[in-house]
Order: C-alpha cells, then sequence, then structure tokens
C-alpha cells in the first residue's frame, strides 16, 4: 500500500516542534524555524511541493541550525523526496533527521513511520516491520497515523501468511475509526479480502 499524497496524515510540517523550540530554548534559531516551516507547510497544502523544496534549498548551512531545527529541516526535506517519490532522497534525509533526534517522541514515531513505509516501497518487509514497530511503541501523533500504522502491519502480516495477527491489525485501525479519505479507503480494500482468509 503506498503511503498517503501529500494531504496525508504523513505531511508533518514541523511547526508546533518549532515553536516550542523558540518559547523554551533558543529564539533566533526557533523563529527561524517558524518561519521556514510555515512557508514549508503553505507550499505543501497548495500541493507546489516545488515552492517547498526551493523554500527548503534557501537555507545554506543547515549545519548551522539548531539541532531540533536541524531536525526538523532533514525530516522536512525527506518528506519533499517522498512525494516527489525519489525513494532513496527520502530515506537519506529521514534518516539525518532520526540520527540527530526528535525534539518529541509522537514526532519520532511519524518520522519512523515513514521510514516503514520507504522500506515496504522498496519491497523491504523485514525493515518496514521493524520501523513500524518502532513507530508504534513510540506512539503516533494522532488517530490517523496509528491507523495506517495499524493497516501497514495488516499487509505485512498477510505477505508472511501471518493471517491471525494480520486480522488483529485490521481490528486495531478499523476501530480507530480513521477519516482521512484514503486510509479509509484502504479499510474497505482490505475488509473485502481479510474476511476470506483463514485465521
Amino acid at each position: 500500500m503506498a503511503p498517503p499524497g501529500p494531504k496525508g496524515p504523513f505531511s508533518e510540517n514541523w511547526l508546533v516542534e518549532a515553536i516550542l523550540v523558540t518559547l523554551l530554548c533558543c529564539l533566533p534559531f526557533g523563529v527561524v524555524g517558524i518561519i521556514f516551516a510555515a512557508q514549508v507547510n503553505t507550499k505543501q497544502q497548495a500541493g507546489d511541493m516545488e515552492g517547498a523544496e526551493k523554500i527548503l534549498g534557501s537555507i545554506k548551512f543547515p549545519g548551522l541550525l539548531y539541532k531540533p531545527i536541524r531536525s526538523a529541516y532533514y525530516t522536512l526535506k525527506g518528506n519533499v523526496a517522498m512525494m516527489k517519490q525519489d525513494y532513496d532522497g527520502a530515506e537519506k534525509m529521514m534518516k539525518k533527521g532520526l540520527d540527530l533526534g526528535m525534539p518529541m517522541k509522537e514526532a519520532e514515531g511519524a518520522s519512523l513511520l515513514q521510514m516503514g513505509m520507504l522500506s515496504m516501497q522498496k519491497n523491504d518487509m523485514k525493515q518496514a516491520e521493524s520501523y513500524i514497530r518502532q513507530a508504534l511503541r513510540k506512539g503516533l501523533p494522532d488517530k490517523e497515523n496509528e491507523a495506517a500504522a495499524y493497516l501497514q502491519m495488516c499487509s505485512i502480516m498477510m505477505n508472511k501468511r501471518e493471517f491471525r495477527a494480520a486480522k488483529d491489525f485490521f481490528r486495531k485501525a478499523k476501530a480507530l475509526r480513521p477519516t482521512t479519505p484514503q486510509i479509509v479507503d484502504q479499510i474497505k480494500q482490505l475488509e473485502k479480502y481479510i474476511t476470506r482468509i483463514p485465521g
């Protein structure tokens, strides 16, 4: 299953984290982070990936950014690369962001979920399962992301022919009652098959 597009639940823009860094840590770098996160968010919501990429490209020395802002910068670059279906570039940027550490556990969970989605795109199901399980343990920002994680785990378990586990993950996803159209559609599609499998 492909991850939702630019307007799906995985388009984390790190605006909240930038505001928190501003208030709690470092005013000058936090303000810069808020400005860039807001600009990238506006471009992403409008579907203007080139504009979002241009804004991110205007940061000439990301190494000078405060560590949480730098982490958000690399994660945003990973999001843009993912939306452009540059999975290798997205993975590289997301790993950089994760290696720097995320300002909040839910942000780390969301990044791990994205890494799991990238691994699924590359048909590396073992790595995908590892990332998604880590994301579920860390916690995810909302029920939409959590439902998406459970659906991805359901898909992985079906591929492994572990039908009982697949059904359990499907029930967990459905119980969250997600509202994102892509996730609702995935639930409807999976429901056709899940009732027919043994276990």
